[in-house]
């Protein structure tokens, strides 16, 4: 690569499977995403000081030692450090376990995506944040212990971990982000701490081994998609602090038999019950002043439902296919009704 270069592109060298070393010249500030992706046979890169900005996974599938004399950013045994070995920003070793070095205070997007052969790792109380996509699609990845230094898991940190049978979230999390643990299908129990305030959109989505959650009173928002697919969830408890449950929320957790919504709750989003076929009862508010499109639909167990003074609005399908139901109340209040809030439900 010439002196005149002062940049390198997303995907630039990605798939060059003959490449066996490459020197970045003093010059290049930038490297993209996923430059050197797949060069399975890359054994030596040199990344000049000059370099101050690396795009995210810039080494995945280049499985042989990488030796470097980089300044700017330190290879030990197939870690990507930075400059200061604070924050990681790539690991490719085949190591079946790594205990990061107390130095760390950073996991780094994407740093640990889709090391199939990992399956424990020590995290240093050093740590103070994990990002986006970091352990995502570890398949081996049985369990990880989170330690109490850190404040900040990203999106997707944890997705796709499909052996992943236990996560300790620390009492120092405020956020569980968006498909944090979307797809992890070992997951059986989990326990949010107190200081958790929102569970964001697709958080357990797909978790279709969970069977139980502990919600702390501190959560005040539920994410749409939070517990989609949860199939073996039988009981949660929603506490008091909730004011918003997404769309989709609880959609097809097929053994949730029955739910209290609290009286801090407005409004039953779209599909927010759909196909909770188990579904026996639930208590609506008399703070709830609608309900969504399709909101109950095929909750085939359910036989009766009030609906509370205050509701004024009915969505489309909001009761379709409840085969089981025989009691409904329909409150003067209710001003709206969408298309077809009764079809399939029992004639009589």
């Amino acid at each position: 690569i010439p002196d005149s270069v002062t940049s390198i592109g997303n995907g630039a060298f990605s798939d060059c499977k003959s490449l066996l070393n490459i020197n970045i010249p003093n010059g290049v500030t930038s490297i993209g995403d996923s430059v050197f992706v797949d060069c399975n046979s890359l054994i030596s890169i040199t990344i000049p000081s000059s370099v101050i900005a690396i795009g995210m996974n810039p080494f995945r599938g280049c499985h042989a030692d990488l030796k470097n004399e980089s300044k700017a950013f330190i290879y030990e045994h197939n870690v990507l450090f930075d400059r200061d070995k604070t924050a990681i920003i790539s690991y490719r070793a085949k190591e079946a376990n790594y205990v990061i070095p107390d130095s760390v205070t950073s996991i780094g997007a994407c740093a640990f995506l889709e090391c199939n052969s990992l399956t424990s790792i020590i995290i240093p109380d050093s740590v103070t944040s994990i990002g986006v996509w970091a352990f995502a699609q570890c398949n081996s990845l049985t369990s990880i212990n989170i330690p109490d230094s850190v404040t900040s898991i990203g999106n997707n940190a944890f997705s796709n971990c499909s052996a992943l049978k236990s996560i300790n979230i620390p009492n120092s999390v405020t956020s569980i982000r968006d498909n944090a643990f979307e797809n992890c299908t070992s997951l059986k129990s989990i326990t949010i701490p107190n200081s958790v305030t929102n569970i964001e959109y697709d958080a357990f989505s797909g978790c279709s081994s969970l069977m139980s959650i502990h919600m702390p009173d501190s959560v005040t928002s539920i994410g749409y998609n939070a517990f989609k697919g949860c199939i073996p969830l039988k009981i949660i408890h929603i506490p008091d602090s909730v004011t918003s449950i997404g769309s989709n929320a609880f959609e097809g957790c097929v053994s949730l038999k029955s739910i209290i919504i609290p009286d801090s709750v407005t409004r039953i989003e779209r599909w927010t019950f759909y196909y909770c076929k188990s579904l026996k009862s639930i208590i609506i508010p008399d703070s709830v002043t609608s309900i969504g499109d399709s909101a109950f639909s095929d909750c085939k167990s359910l036989i009766n439902i009030n609906i509370p003074n205050g509701v004024t609005s009915i969505g489309d399908s909001a009761f379709s296919n409840c085969y089981s139901l025989t009691s409904v109340t329909i409150p003067s209040s209710v001003i709206a009704i969408g298309m077809n809030p009764f079809c399939g439900c029992p004639a009589d």
